[in-house]
């Protein structure tokens, strides 16, 4: 008695992958805009008093008349001025300390623990003891800004170094490459996606602290127009203050998130169902 044959085994079709489809990017304005009309609704039914919170409407006029008049632009071209010169001093600084104590042992060991029991300080608590340092002016406000800055950026940059895989940078001295074309070719791309989260967690700092200085001794600035409009019970120019802060940080992290794809397309990443 002969065993009966196995039909021969056929391979599996393939399955072809599907490529991801892409959310269109409105969704995102939908719950921002429940919220809003939530809000509006509520200040017109008077669960919400005027004096307290006033209407997105009433704040969308106050914001106009702001602009039309100059007094909006010109405040707030006096805090992206503040802002711009702590991101440089305190971006630069910290790009250059990361660097060294993520490339050098002997920078590591001579930077990164003063760098790591600072950290520990709130930079916005110490405040009172810039005011005796550099003043009340504008160099304590970008001081703060600058210090805002440093240690998100800082960290980032050096873990970014220190997390380089060391077959690839013992791979690249094998084949002949030198020390500046390593750090361009292996180094610089390795840690650029810890860069840019650092920038985007710095700029973030960069904004919060300066919310804080502008409200110290100011004379012009976002976070003057709000305090002075605190002094006069004018909520709706307070809460545009509070909505032009979040719009600059909104607005520069989707620059910097636009940057970050075009300097990263070759490095794929988990996206969202």
């Amino acid at each position: 008695m002969t065993a009966l044959a196995s039909p021969p085994a056929t391979a599996a079709p393939a399955v072809a992958a599907r490529p991801a489809r892409r959310r269109p990017r409105w969704q995102r304005a939908v719950s921002p805009l429940v919220i809003l009309a939530g809000w509006e609704a509520l200040s017109r039914g008077g669960v919400l008093s005027p004096d307290k919170l006033p209407a997105p409407s009433t704040v969308l006029r106050t914001g106009g008349d702001l602009a039309a008049d100059g007094t909006l632009g010109a405040h707030l071209a006096d805090s992206l001025t503040r802002a711009a010169a702590g991101l440089l001093i305190g971006g630069v600084l910290a790009l250059i300390l990361g660097a060294v104590a993520g490339l050098l042992r002997l920078g590591d060991d001579a930077i990164d623990p003063p760098v790591q029991m600072a950290r520990m300080l709130p930079h916005l608590a110490l405040v009172p003891l810039l005011i005796i340092w550099v003043g009340i002016g504008e160099p304590m406000k970008i001081t703060l800004v600058a210090l805002g800055v440093f240690f998100p950026l800082y960290f980032n940059v050096y873990a970014g170094i220190r997390d380089i895989d060391e077959r690839l940078v013992e791979a690249a001295r094998t084949c002949g490459l030198g020390t500046w074309a390593r750090l361009r070719h292996v180094i610089l791309p390795g840690s650029l996606p810890s860069l840019f989260l650092g920038l985007r967690l710095a700029i973030g700092a960069a904004w919060l602290s300066l919310v804080v200085g502008e409200q110290t001794n100011t004379q012009n600035g976002i976070g003057f127009l709000m305090m002075e409009a605190r002094e006069f019970g004018r909520t709706d120019v307070v809460v545009v203050g509070l909505f032009v802060y979040a719009g600059l940080g909104l607005l520069s992290d989707l620059l910097l998130r636009a940057l970050e794809r075009r300097a990263l397309q070759w490095r794929r990443g988990l996206r969202a169902a």
